[in-house]
């Protein structure tokens, strides 16, 4: 054990007053670890603070769940007014520096991309609805916050290189038109990421607010399978986002994608619509539509959302073999796939000041 493992297990503590990680707020100070106690000082915004106790039992417990039978002690004590203020005007630089860039009013349109469930192919959609944006001419940016599973550089054929820093911010390498930020930039091939969930919120915070993306149309996010942590960091953070749900045609996908369509009804996020990945196989023979995973899943999720069917992605090889390469299919616009993709970015673009539009036709949209 040593002090890294401290400040993981404190990382999962929130101030109840902030609802921020004390790690995060800096906060945790003085860790001790040796075979007989571990423990570390917390120090509170004041000295009088009404939730000190609650604060030290949450701290305690975390500290319990890492001791190994090593007796746990938890100090309190208080910022000085400099370093109060001096973390009061760190947060509300960073609060103010997002909300300036993605907030309401400003020129970038945020678009988080979620689906219930993994494998769905959420990634692959993200990627190639962000060169197809890029193709059309807007300026992209594309943050991976699946932290756990970034997939992001190999499909936009980015290596897996620390980028460049200037004045303390990063800058984000480009490809294809799109500029990107992932963990996968930052990690040894094959390494995992043992993270908590406040940890997760932080490496999103300094995604957003800590990199030189400069004023991008778009800015795409996307998000780990399902409703947790980190969605609800974006969702907190950019409350103007407006999202996309991703999904396949099976009632097994579609039933728990409705779960993250609802995520955005309930943080009252605007749901610009439904995309159905893998919809159908086109058979290289006979040129006949065969519906692998079944039909009409997101056409279900849309109309009881009251939402529009965006598009429907093929089953197709070289959507695949594309995404493995780093050259997304939305390159070739004049493929089926890639004009599926900017058809999509057309009508992305063209919602930007548009109510939800009702979806048109029926479960088995072939056209």
């Amino acid at each position: 054990m040593n002090s890294e493992d401290v400040q993981r297990a404190l990382a999962a503590v929130k101030d109840p007053e902030l609802g921020r990680s004390l790690v995060d707020l800096g906060m945790v100070r003085d860790i001790q670890v040796d075979d007989e106690r571990v423990g570390a000082t917390i120090v509170l915004t004041t000295a009088g603070c009404p939730l000190r106790n609650q604060i030290r039992a949450d701290a305690e417990q975390a500290l319990q769940t890492i001791a190994e039978g090593r007796r746990v002690e938890v100090k309190l004590d208080a910022m000085s007014c400099d370093e109060r203020d001096e973390m009061a005007a760190r947060l509300s630089a960073r609060d103010q520096l997002v909300g300036t860039l993605f907030g309401p009013g400003s020129k970038t349109r945020t678009i988080a991309v979620a689906s219930g469930k993994g494998g769905v192919g959420k990634s692959t959609v993200t990627a190639n609805l962000a060169v197809a944006l890029a193709q059309l001419g807007q300026a992209v940016a594309l943050i991976d916050a699946d932290v756990y599973g970034p997939t992001i550089p190999l499909m936009m054929g980015l290596p897996a290189v620390k980028p460049d820093v200037h004045e303390g911010k990063i800058v984000p390498p480009e490809s294809h038109g799109v500029k990107v930020v992932s963990m996968g930039l930052f990690l040894a091939q094959n390494e995992p990421v043992i993270w908590r969930g406040p940890m997760l919120g932080r490496a999103i915070e300094q995604f957003l607010s800590d990199v030189l993306w400069g004023r991008p149309d778009f800015l795409l996010i996307d998000l780990p399978p399902g409703t947790g942590d980190i969605a609800l960091t974006v969702a907190q953070m950019i409350p103007a986002a407006e999202m996309i749900i991703v999904t396949t045609p099976q009632e097994a996908a579609s039933k728990v994608a409705i779960k993250a369509a609802r995520m955005a009804e309930l943080t009252k996020h605007r749901l610009l619509g439904v995309i159905e990945n893998m919809a159908y196989f086109i058979c290289p023979n006979c040129h006949a539509k065969h519906y692998i995973f079944g039909r009409g899943g997101a056409f279900e999720i849309a109309h009881t959302m009251g939402t529009q069917l965006l598009g429907r992605i093929p089953l197709d090889e070289q959507t695949r073999a594309g995404g493995d390469e780093g050259r997304p299919a939305a390159l070739d616009p004049g493929s089926a796939v890639g004009a599926t993709f900017r058809e999509m970015a057309q009508t992305v673009i063209g919602k930007a000041a548009q109510e939800p539009a009702a979806p048109a036709g029926g479960p088995d949209l072939d056209a």
